[in-house]
């Protein structure tokens, strides 16, 4: 018999864009894209921060290029899309939260998540897209979402609405681009160790509670969501479209 063979994880020739790239998981996914060979263009606010990961990458024999960017601003968003695409592969890390009690929500911190998580990730991924099936090119389209999407979670109900929201366009997306071999899915980590979980990681009672609810044991690190990213983006995972990777842990097992 003629054995099968193991679809390709590498990501040569191909170029990938990353939104949140500037640190934590964006860095990471960045960095894992670049390692499998893609051409890697670095999104973010902070431009010294990008640099100095573009030029850290370079030295390791990656290709990064810089692109400042904020994901919230739609209209600059896709100008900059169109302007430096078509990219094969979007992973878009950009995200935020501010959590608090349901009961003290403020309408300018659900305005500003939403406009970021949910509206932000929404046009940046037609963006990516629209360049794609303009080309007649194939591509692989990944939003970092969240356990949170999944369940519910103390003082996270604003965060949660808008990972539910960003869950709910990725499935419509998929069925809308499938025919142009466009695919689009989500990574929804657990509680990852990252400059932006310090704080909550500092809490011991949210510490002791979110080491309760992960089966494994221990918290997620970064390296937990790059070989995620690689398998999506690659060969290897081309009949997966509308769904999400949980790196949870165990999370949301129960």
């Amino acid at each position: 018999m003629s054995l099968p063979r193991t679809p390709s994880f590498r990501l040569d020739g191909r170029r990938a864009l990353v939104t949140g790239a500037s640190s934590g998981i964006g860095a990471a996914c960045a960095v894992a894209l670049a390692e499998a060979g893609a051409e890697v263009t670095l999104a973010a606010r902070s431009q010294d921060k990008l640099d100095a990961l573009a030029a850290e990458m370079a030295d390791a024999g990656m290709k990064a290029h810089v692109l400042p960017l904020d994901a919230a601003d739609v209209t600059a968003t896709e100008a900059a899309v169109r302007d430096n695409g078509p990219f094969d592969i979007l992973v878009n890390s950009a995200g935020m939260a501010r959590h608090g009690p349901a009961l003290d929500t403020a309408e300018a911190d659900f305005d500003v998540t939403a406009d970021l998580n949910v509206k932000g990730a929404y046009f940046l991924t037609r963006a990516v897209a629209a360049g794609l099936i303009a080309a007649g090119k194939p591509g692989s389209l990944i939003n970092i979402s969240s356990q949170m999407a999944h369940v519910g979670g103390i003082e996270r109900a604003v965060y949660c609405a808008t990972k539910h929201a960003v869950e709910g366009f990725t499935k419509a997306m998929a069925i809308e681009w499938g025919p142009h071999r466009v695919r689009v899915n989500t990574i929804c980590p657990t509680f990852i160790r990252t400059a932006l979980t310090e704080a909550t990681f500092a809490d011991p009672n949210k510490r002791r509670w979110i080491e309760d609810k992960i089966k494994l044991g221990r918290a997620g690190e970064v390296e937990d969501i790059m070989g995620a990213v690689v398998f999506l983006a690659s060969d290897a995972a081309a009949l997966i479209t509308g769904t999400s990777l949980l790196v949870d842990g165990g999370w949301t097992a129960e």
